[in-house]
């Protein structure tokens, strides 16, 4: 290699591009003293690829390193040229936010406030754009729009920021801007005075325009050289000469190439090989340039199809996987790593998707592999990052109990101390919640609850607790700066916890890798809140919530040095023996460019932006590079969560392309391709078949008779009838479902609310006139809605119910009142069956007297009213009341007769529903009811599961228990007797 005569190389796809460059370099000095080498200057596009070339030098003995330089950092190049610093990237995105939201303030049509952060950052990527390719706002305001002028006036009013921003930024440049003039001061500090010594600019393809104009300047240099990443040697010039177009072309993977050549006046022929390298596998590099060809000039695979030379050993090391699903896809890459670890290969995951990334983590996890992802996780995914939203939730939504209990589970919540105490009350305090079905816990309960509690702790704890309700958001705008140290300050009292050990006063928020990236993101945030000025709560949420996530944390406990999860980014600078690249389908990799809010593409490409397509052009750039390695996977899944899958465009052509070429052997290479893939689903099959366990039958479990129920209520009676396994779920084995964590206002709720109305206003009955029943019955029902449904939107359509039901109620209570005088009203009794030592309770909601016919019972329905014959066979509550209420067994009530027993139906279908006495009397029913009871004392007798159930689809809470699902109604029930 001469650095005089030679300026442009390149090295082809698969090449280890870090490798490739320290060994090329140290072969050339081999023979030179070793100043020469120290004297060359590189650089290169990312501090990753930097970190890799100084690792690879350090290898290297007995030599001196050249000097390397990033992009992003060229002031080692002319430390003569001095340039303020740039602000942080946050101030100048306040900056641009502030003016965003004066906007919106004064033309909300304009868009939502909702999108004002998101607004803000594609308005500061096309600002960075703009400054990155030396288009300035007048080049905008002078496009040809005749033909979009509706969207075109609401982009130019978000110009007009633009240019103001820009103004205010000429003296301050921001990052983008001072990284543009740092090169051009460079160009023109090398035009006067050239580094004679080599320069190499390494990795890029030029598609940036700062970059482009960086390596025009090298290109001049005396002894400045440009190394092309995966430059496809194999394209003949013809093909070159295609892709003349950006329109037609920009998705091709040599595109950028075509643009760099261009710049630089120079032809495809001109690049030469780096060090003399060639391509891993050089045959699958022509049958992937061919296969990769401008889709207006596939017509070439006929020519040049035919001329393709040994398919096969261009795939044999060469795997297609097409999985039924990313799950089974999954399952199947951590099956080829973990057999790569075991072989000792060093294997790498690439792909955009990290949904599936996670899977095969998980996969890895169950064989203890621990894959080195160079992703990370994103930071509002970590652990402070999700109690840092939590907070922020509630200070702007308000506390409810789900999100109260998520917030005080979490790992950092009082991490400051006594966490086990903590995790104790939570515990206890999350059963009270859901025993009482308080939606929205308040201080009062909260202090009510923690005085019952034995625990020393539970008052302060519980005070402690009531503060975290009782925090808000202010109720009009504040400074950015105010409002995100409140909400730190609340982060750090939820983490400190009531009883902190000495000098904690965060727990553990800003500890352990994770914390101490939320630290430095938060410090971030405070150092350029000054330049966000006053916002409102909401955006604030909005604005911290972005910023969290787009940061990532890296923490990872001892991962496995040879299993790799890489980035399409990561994999430009590293080597790995085996490569799988995964979920190959359209829209996951290559990745549908973001819609564009400003510029369509015709005017971008007018303008002078880069077209959408580029970052298509840069993803098939990425695949071709890989693909080319020694060792490959391409997998993809047929069908995802939702519909099927589209191949990649990039496995859609090699398939087609080797389908149409069986005389070169294409057909029998891609049934190999394929044959090996199926062979791995195959192997997924038989890891997860399974052997179906024993269906269950229907159970009837018998208990001893000392263990059957000696008590239930008269609602327990249908259950018993219906349902018998219920009963000896609850009362034998002692279980009771756990009410919702979440209250809702259901059909539950409702039915207590009515039955608290009718028993309130019954008992101010008699100090109400007939002109202010009415008006009582409003004000009651509006007290127990006001008290009880926490709910505006149930309020107001339960309040409009009771008020459409309000005369109907009066009416009919004028009778009842005129037949008898209420005794009792939620009145208790129980009646004592000796001669079976069981005892029947019962609640009644009431019972009228009469003097001269007797007793009257009447119970309450919001629900369905049961009919005369379920009242004969299956819902017995009211013959069971009645027979009570005969023998005397309710409070301060003597025996009598029962003249009525009657439903009374307050939901949508109002009515009045008697038992049906003169069908089936009283005395018939209860003895049909003591005779029941006796068969459920016999130790022959089981308690079958759903033995009547109304309907097929009534969900009863013990199902799980008994297994329903693996056997059906129809199956007969398998009685066991137990001891």
């Amino acid at each position: 290699m001469n650095f005089k005569d030679q300026t442009l190389f390149g090295l082809p796809p698969g090449a280890d591009f870090a490798a490739a460059l320290v060994d090329g370099l140290c072969a050339k000095f081999a023979m030179a003293p070793p100043a020469d080498l120290a004297r060359v200057q590189i650089i290169v596009n990312t501090q990753r690829l930097a970190r890799r070339v100084s690792d690879l030098f350090a290898a290297k003995e007995n030599i001196l390193h050249p000097k390397l330089h990033v992009l992003n950092d060229l002031s080692g190049l002319a430390p003569q040229i001095m340039l303020p610093a740039a602000p942080p990237a946050l101030s100048s995105r306040f900056e641009l936010l502030a003016l965003v939201e004066k906007l919106l303030v004064q033309q909300p049509d304009l868009a939502a406030r909702s999108a004002l952060f998101d607004l803000t950052d594609s308005l500061a990527q096309l600002i960075e754009e703009m400054q990155d390719e030396g288009v300035g706002v007048a080049d905008l305001k002078g496009l040809n729009v005749s033909d979009q002028s509706g969207h075109w006036q609401r982009t130019h009013a978000f110009l007009t920021i633009a240019a103001e921003y820009l103004a205010g930024r000429a003296a301050h440049p921001d990052m983008v801007s001072r990284q543009r003039q740092m090169v051009e001061q460079i160009s023109a500090c090398w035009q006067t005075a050239p580094i004679p010594s080599p320069v190499i600019l390494a990795g890029s393809t030029g598609s940036r325009g700062t970059t482009l104009s960086l390596m025009k300047a090298v290109a001049a240099l005396p002894q400045g050289a440009l190394l092309l990443p995966g430059f496809d040697f194999d394209m003949p010039l013809t093909a070159w000469a295609d892709m003349a177009h950006a329109l037609d072309s920009e998705d091709h993977p040599q595109y950028r190439f075509v643009k760099l050549l261009s710049a630089l006046a120079a032809q495809p022929q001109q690049v030469a090989r780096w060090a003399g390298m060639k391509a891993p596998v050089p045959a699958r590099g022509a049958l992937v340039s061919l296969a990769l060809r401008p889709a207006p000039v596939t017509d070439c695979w006929l020519s040049e199809g035919p001329a393709l030379h040994d398919i096969a050993g261009a795939t044999s090391a060469m795997t297609l996987l097409e999985a039924p699903s990313p799950r089974i896809e999954a399952m199947a890459i951590a099956m080829r790593l973990r057999e790569a670890a075991e072989e000792g290969l060093t294997a790498a995951l690439i792909t955009p998707d990290r949904g599936l990334t996670r899977q095969v983590s998980a996969a890895l996890s169950q064989w203890g592999i621990i894959p080195d992802d160079s992703a990370g996780m994103p930071l509002h995914l970590s652990p402070p990052g999700r109690l840092l939203r939590q907070a922020l939730g509630i200070l702007g939504q308000g506390v409810s109990t789900p999100t109260l209990l998520a917030l005080l589970k979490h790992p950092l919540a009082h991490s400051g101390g006594a966490r086990n105490e903590h995790l104790l009350l939570t515990r206890d305090l999350e059963l009270y919640l859901r025993a009482k079905a308080i939606p929205f816990p308040q201080s009062a309960g909260l202090h009510a609850w923690a005085q019952k509690q034995n625990n020393p702790m539970a008052l302060s704890w519980a005070g402690w607790v009531s503060e975290i309700c009782a925090a808000h958001w202010p109720a009009d705008s504040a400074p950015f700066a105010d409002l995100l140290s409140q909400h730190l300050t609340y982060a750090e009292a939820i983490c400190r916890g009531s009883r902190p050990d000495e000098d904690d006063e965060a727990g553990g928020l800003w500890q352990q890798k994770a914390g101490r990236q939320a630290r430095e993101t938060v410090k971030a945030l405070e150092a350029a809140a000054a330049s966000a000025g006053a916002v409102l709560p909401f955006d604030y949420a909005g604005v911290f919530n972005g910023v969290l996530a787009q940061n990532e944390v890296r923490d990872r406990d001892a991962p496995h040095p040879k299993i790799l999860i890489w980035g399409t980014l990561e994999a430009r600078v590293q080597g790995a023996d085996l490569l799988i690249l995964a979920g190959l389908n359209e829209g996951v990799w290559p990745q549908v460019p973001p819609p564009d809010p400003w510029l369509n593409r015709r005017l971008r490409h007018e303008a002078g932006l880069l077209l959408p397509e580029r970052r298509i052009g840069l993803s098939a750039h990425d695949f071709q590079q890989a693909i080319a390695a020694g060792q490959v996977w391409l997998t993809r899944s047929v069908r995802n969560d939702e519909a099927q899958t589209i191949p990649a465009r990039w496995v859609n052509r090699l398939t087609n392309l080797l389908n149409g070429l069986p005389e070169n052997g294409g057909v029998q290479a891609f049934s190999a391709m394929r044959a090996r893939g199926d062979a791995y689903l195959k192997r997924v099959e038989r890891f997860e078949s399974w052997h179906p366990a024993p269906v269950a039958l229907r159970p009837a479990p018998a208990p001893p008779k000392a263990m059957r129920p000696q008590k239930l209520s008269v609602t327990e009676i249908k259950t018993l009838i219906r349902d018998p396994y219920a009963i000896y779920a609850k009362h034998v084995l002692g279980l009771r479902p756990l009410e919702p964590i979440e209250p809702v206002p259901d059909a539950r709720l409702r039915g207590v609310i009515y039955h608290a109305l009718m028993e309130q206003f019954i008992k101010a009955w008699p100090d109400c006139a007939p002109a202010d029943r009415r008006l009582r019955f409003v004000e009651i029902s509006e007290a127990l809605l006001c008290a009880q449904v926490p709910w505006p939107s149930h309020q107001a359509f339960w309040r409009s119910r009771l008020r459409a039901m309000a005369d109907w109620v009066i009416a009919e209570e004028e009778v009842r009142q005129a037949r008898g005088q209420p005794l009792a009203l939620e009145g208790r009794g129980a009646v004592l069956l000796p001669e079976l030592q069981f005892t029947l309770s019962a609640i009644v909601d009431r019972i009228d007297i009469s003097q001269e016919a007797g007793l009257y019972i009447y119970d309450y329905k919001t629900g369905a009213v049961p009919t005369p014959d379920q009242q004969k066979v299956f819902d017995k509550q009211l013959y069971l009341l009645a027979a009570i209420a005969q023998q005397g067994g309710f409070e301060n009530l003597q025996p009598g007769e029962v003249a009525e027993a009657a439903f009374i139906g307050l939901g949508a279908a109002k009515k009045y529903q008697a038992a049906p006495f003169d069908k089936e009397p009283l005395a018939q029913a209860w003895e049909k009811f003591k005779h029941l009871i006796a068969s459920y004392q016999s130790e022959e007798t089981g308690f079958q599961a759903r033995r009547a159930l109304f309907r097929v689809e009534d969900y009863s809470p013990y199902d799980q228990l008994s297994r329903y699902g693996e056997w059906s109604l129809s199956a007969p029930a398998r009685q066991e007797v137990l001891r």
